[in-house]
């Protein structure tokens, strides 16, 4: 895609971007299942079935399928349930990717403004944030139930672009699955994807050639430095 404008807006995803946020959902997800009778499953399965939202992860990881659906008449105890599991250990396990703060810090201090992006309720997202102590650093942060989720992910990045006044083609969305760089691409945004994160059972370095993929990085810090030499000088101050 060519660039119409500078960067001047990067949004950034959470799980597995900005946090190591497997163990949390896993742990939440174990104990649901064994209310409903299946044994637990290891961390390394559930963290498979992260990247589009609660309800797809309660499917998943109730069924162990990728595909899978809990019946109709189960999955809203299911989800009940997950959510009552979750909100008592969100936060209490993840663990911050390395070097982060240090990029957004960067970004901020370089004139480009920065926001969170999460397919998560706000409940769950300010709780992991705040335990990280990462909810003050970015302008704006837009959770799941703060767009209309008729496509969830471009959603959320319309919505930060919205509310800092913006448009898409300043924008770059640095997120970790092939989901992240679609819904960029939507959006009319450029993306970047970090290998520190959860794509759904693929390698991130599969996608090197996908469309709306910039460019892959091993870590949220590496992608904010190149982010950097996109910065326009006259908003570096």
């Amino acid at each position: 895609m060519a660039r119409e404008r500078p960067l001047r807006v990067a949004l950034i995803d959470s799980d597995g971007t900005l946090m190591h946020t497997a163990p949390d959902p896993a742990l939440a997800a174990n104990r649901a299942r064994r209310e409903f009778g299946p044994p637990g499953l290891d961390e390394e399965r559930i963290s498979q079935f992260l990247g589009r939202g609660t309800d797809v992860l309660v499917h998943r990881a109730l069924t162990n399928d990728m595909h899978g659906r809990v019946g109709e008449d189960t999955f809203p105890r299911a989800r009940a349930a997950f959510a009552g599991h979750y909100r008592e250990i969100v936060g209490t396990h993840s663990r911050v990717v390395e070097r982060i703060p240090q990029a957004p810090a960067e970004l901020r201090e370089a004139g480009c403004m920065v926001g969170w992006v999460i397919d998560e309720p706000r409940e769950f997202t300010v709780a992991l944030l705040e335990g990280a102590h990462l909810r003050s650093m970015p302008q704006v942060v837009v959770a799941a139930d703060d767009v209309t989720r008729r496509e969830p992910r471009l959603d959320l990045i319309l919505e930060a672009c919205s509310r800092l006044r913006t448009a898409p083609s300043e924008t770059i969305l640095i997120g970790d699955s092939a989901n992240d760089a679609q819904a960029a691409h939507a959006a009319g945004c450029f993306s970047v994807l970090v290998q520190t994160g959860y794509n759904e059972e693929e390698s991130v370095r599969d996608l090197a050639a996908a469309q709306g993929v910039d460019a892959i990085f091993p870590s949220l810090f590496d992608a904010a430095r190149w982010v950097l030499g996109s910065v326009p000088p006259t908003a570096r101050g």
